[in-house]
């Protein structure tokens, strides 16, 4: 098969990586190939471009197990005939790979989340998606969006954020209805969490299940970060 029409920024990148991290993990990578992975932490993120797990938690390969969707939801437990994608990777993490940390994590500037906001606040709008899934898959927002209403006088911006913090809190709670994580969750074998990242400012924020707000996580280290001259 011909590779020139591969695209040129990948050919680039993976030049870089043989040059550079395939180098000094080499080891790795043949250790990973000869014993399998064993990732202590499933993540479950948004498939949005600018939110790369691996980037943002500085992971080596073979140490986080990572299923992305749009918006970064976590359907109920539905067992039919259908195709459940994101629900057979959780069951993979969990009943395969064993992981001890199942984490959601939300973000900042969401389209998925904003094109339901606002299409949800004004039903003249045009349909989230003129194809065939994006608009069914959004609905599974409703829960949070019903429990999470605008607040008079604020703005679509300060409501999209709450309502995809609101939204992480659902997946967590859909989480709970897989039996097999309720179990080992009850048993304190299988940690649950809910985390949001801000794009433009580079905070990260955790949910802290006793109050259900997001609190900063590292907030020293991202002040210092943010005082480091940019190059």
């Amino acid at each position: 098969m011909s590779t020139s029409t591969f695209p040129p920024r990948l050919v680039e990148g993976y030049k870089s990586f043989l040059g550079n991290r395939f180098t000094l993990e080499q080891n790795r990578f043949e250790e990973l190939a000869r014993e399998g992975q064993k990732p202590r932490i499933m993540l479950i993120g948004c498939c949005d471009s600018r939110v790369s797990p691996e980037a943002i938690f500085d992971m080596r390969p073979g140490e986080i197990f990572v299923v992305r969707n749009v918006a970064n939801i976590m359907p109920p437990y539905a067992p039919n005939d259908d195709y459940h994608g994101t629900s057979a990777a959780l069951e993979f993490a969990v009943m395969g790979l064993r992981v001890d940390h199942i984490v959601v994590l939300g973000h900042g500037k969401c389209g998925g989340i904003k094109a339901y906001a606002e299409s949800d606040a004004d039903p003249y709008q045009r349909p989230l998606s003129p194809g065939d899934f994006i608009g069914k898959w959004m609905t599974l927002i409703a829960p949070a969006a019903k429990n999470t209403p605008m607040l008079a006088g604020e703005n679509m911006e300060d409501y999209v954020e709450r309502l995809s913090e609101a939204s992480v809190r659902q997946s967590i709670d859909n989480l709970l209805t897989f039996p097999c994580v309720k179990i080992l969750n009850e048993r304190g074998k299988l940690n649950l969490h809910g985390a949001y990242f801000d794009v433009m400012s580079g905070k990260l924020r955790a949910l802290d299940n006793e109050t259900g707000q997001f609190a900063p996580v590292a907030p020293q280290d991202h002040a210092a970060a943010m005082e480091t001259p940019r190059f």
